[in-house]
Protein backbone atom coordinates (compact mmCIF):
# COMPACT_ATOMS: atom_id res chain seq x y z
CA UNK A 1 0.00 0.00 0.00
CA UNK A 2 1.61 3.69 -0.85
CA UNK A 3 0.95 6.07 1.28
CA UNK A 4 -0.30 9.66 1.04
CA UNK A 5 2.17 12.26 1.80
CA UNK A 6 0.70 15.66 2.16
CA UNK A 7 2.80 19.08 1.70
CA UNK A 8 3.07 21.23 4.36
CA UNK A 9 4.78 24.69 3.54
CA UNK A 10 2.74 27.30 1.69
CA UNK A 11 5.77 27.88 -0.84
CA UNK A 12 5.30 24.38 -1.46
CA UNK A 13 1.81 25.05 -2.41
CA UNK A 14 2.60 28.21 -4.44
CA UNK A 15 4.93 26.69 -6.77
CA UNK A 16 2.51 23.84 -7.48
CA UNK A 17 -0.66 26.48 -8.21
CA UNK A 18 1.92 27.88 -10.89
CA UNK A 19 2.04 24.75 -12.69
CA UNK A 20 -0.04 22.41 -14.74
CA UNK A 21 -3.48 22.44 -14.23
CA UNK A 22 -6.77 20.26 -14.97
CA UNK A 23 -10.47 20.76 -14.36
CA UNK A 24 -13.20 18.42 -14.36
CA UNK A 25 -17.10 18.69 -12.85
CA UNK A 26 -15.82 16.86 -9.57
CA UNK A 27 -12.31 18.14 -8.83
CA UNK A 28 -9.16 20.43 -9.96
CA UNK A 29 -5.94 19.40 -10.02
CA UNK A 30 -2.57 21.05 -10.08
CA UNK A 31 1.03 18.73 -10.80
CA UNK A 32 4.91 19.11 -11.48
CA UNK A 33 7.38 16.65 -11.07
CA UNK A 34 8.84 16.55 -7.62
CA UNK A 35 12.51 17.86 -7.25
CA UNK A 36 13.91 15.85 -4.73
CA UNK A 37 13.80 12.14 -5.81
CA UNK A 38 12.63 10.12 -2.24
CA UNK A 39 13.40 7.00 -2.09
CA UNK A 40 10.70 5.36 0.22
CA UNK A 41 7.00 4.66 -2.00
CA UNK A 42 4.81 7.80 -0.85
CA UNK A 43 2.72 9.88 -3.41
CA UNK A 44 3.07 13.71 -2.73
CA UNK A 45 -0.84 14.65 -3.16
CA UNK A 46 -2.55 17.16 -0.84
CA UNK A 47 -6.27 17.33 -0.64
CA UNK A 48 -7.80 21.17 -0.26
CA UNK A 49 -11.34 22.19 0.37
CA UNK A 50 -12.43 25.69 0.16
CA UNK A 51 -15.12 26.91 3.33
CA UNK A 52 -17.62 28.07 1.24
CA UNK A 53 -18.21 24.30 0.64
CA UNK A 54 -19.76 23.69 3.55
CA UNK A 55 -19.39 22.73 7.11
CA UNK A 56 -16.65 20.78 8.33
CA UNK A 57 -18.68 17.04 7.73
CA UNK A 58 -19.18 18.38 4.23
CA UNK A 59 -15.63 19.21 3.74
CA UNK A 60 -14.36 16.09 5.31
CA UNK A 61 -16.59 13.62 3.82
CA UNK A 62 -15.78 15.64 0.23
CA UNK A 63 -11.89 14.55 0.83
CA UNK A 64 -12.74 10.97 2.22
CA UNK A 65 -14.18 10.08 -1.25
CA UNK A 66 -11.49 11.54 -2.67
CA UNK A 67 -9.26 10.07 -1.24
CA UNK A 68 -10.35 6.76 -1.59
CA UNK A 69 -10.62 7.22 -5.23
CA UNK A 70 -6.97 8.21 -5.47
CA UNK A 71 -6.61 5.01 -3.33
CA UNK A 72 -8.15 2.72 -5.22
CA UNK A 73 -6.99 3.94 -8.62
CA UNK A 74 -3.39 3.26 -6.92
CA UNK A 75 -3.61 -0.06 -6.09
CA UNK A 76 -5.80 -1.19 -8.96
CA UNK A 77 -4.25 0.74 -12.04
CA UNK A 78 -1.55 2.17 -11.06
CA UNK A 79 -2.24 4.66 -13.55
CA UNK A 80 -0.77 7.50 -10.99
CA UNK A 81 2.98 8.82 -11.56
CA UNK A 82 4.61 8.82 -8.21
CA UNK A 83 6.96 11.14 -9.54
CA UNK A 84 4.72 13.98 -9.47
CA UNK A 85 3.46 16.43 -6.63
CA UNK A 86 -0.45 16.90 -6.85
CA UNK A 87 -2.86 19.37 -5.04
CA UNK A 88 -6.52 18.62 -5.35
CA UNK A 89 -9.50 21.03 -5.19
CA UNK A 90 -12.34 19.21 -4.37
CA UNK A 91 -15.46 20.35 -5.67
CA UNK A 92 -19.17 20.28 -4.23
CA UNK A 93 -20.56 17.82 -6.93
CA UNK A 94 -18.48 15.09 -5.22
CA UNK A 95 -20.99 15.01 -2.38
CA UNK A 96 -24.14 15.42 -3.89
CA UNK A 97 -23.10 12.21 -6.81
CA UNK A 98 -22.10 8.92 -6.45
CA UNK A 99 -18.86 7.63 -5.52
CA UNK A 100 -18.68 5.34 -9.16
CA UNK A 101 -19.13 9.12 -10.91
CA UNK A 102 -16.30 10.58 -8.73
CA UNK A 103 -13.89 7.50 -9.46
CA UNK A 104 -14.78 7.60 -13.23
CA UNK A 105 -13.53 11.13 -13.52
CA UNK A 106 -10.41 10.25 -11.27
CA UNK A 107 -9.31 7.74 -13.89
CA UNK A 108 -10.02 9.60 -16.56
CA UNK A 109 -7.72 13.06 -15.15
CA UNK A 110 -5.26 10.63 -14.68
CA UNK A 111 -4.89 9.22 -18.16
CA UNK A 112 -4.95 12.91 -18.97
CA UNK A 113 -1.63 13.53 -16.84
CA UNK A 114 -0.16 10.80 -17.95
CA UNK A 115 -0.47 11.50 -21.47
CA UNK A 116 1.04 15.04 -20.66
CA UNK A 117 3.70 13.71 -18.86
CA UNK A 118 4.82 11.70 -22.05
CA UNK A 119 4.64 14.86 -24.21
CA UNK A 120 6.29 16.84 -22.18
Amino acid sequence: MIRFKSLNQSKDFLKILKKNKLNNRYFTIYFDKILKKKINKCLNISFVMKKKIGNAVIRNKIKRKLKYAIQKILNEKQLIDLNYTYVIFGKNNVYKDKFANVLYEANKTFKKINQESVKL
